[in-house]
């Protein structure tokens, strides 16, 4: 998953992602790493984000990302400071959309258990 980010934002982009979700930092090769940016992953997730001149993060346009342990993300979340908002009109998922440090939006889910 490729994301964009403005100039300067990779230590607050650290803080979130790394501080915050837990993911790792993925080294970027020394040609790419003069570019800026980060590169983070987790699992089976691989999310760059690109610096761009004149950044605007889309309001709609988003990752989806499964996860297990939905609410516990939701609580750690909300206790760094950064919102959530639960949608349950997705059948059969829980999930929920936050925004990243510079405005990207990230939608979390976990399949919902049958009853």
């Amino acid at each position: 998953m490729l994301l964009a980010a403005p100039p300067g934002s990779e230590a607050a982009l650290r803080a979130f992602y790394v501080g915050v979700l837990g993911m790792t930092e993925d080294p970027k090769p020394p040609a790419l790493a003069a570019r800026g940016g980060c590169w983070f992953s987790a699992g089976s997730v691989v999310l760059h984000l690109g610096i761009e001149e004149g950044y605007r993060p889309p309001p709609k346009a988003h990752p989806g990302i499964r996860v297990t342990g939905l609410d516990t993300l939701a609580a750690r979340l909300t206790a760094a400071g950064t919102p959530v908002r639960r949608d349950d009109a997705l059948p059969g998922h829980h999930r929920f959309h936050t925004h990243d440090p510079v405005g990207n939006r990230l939608e979390f889910l976990e399949a919902a258990m049958a009853s």
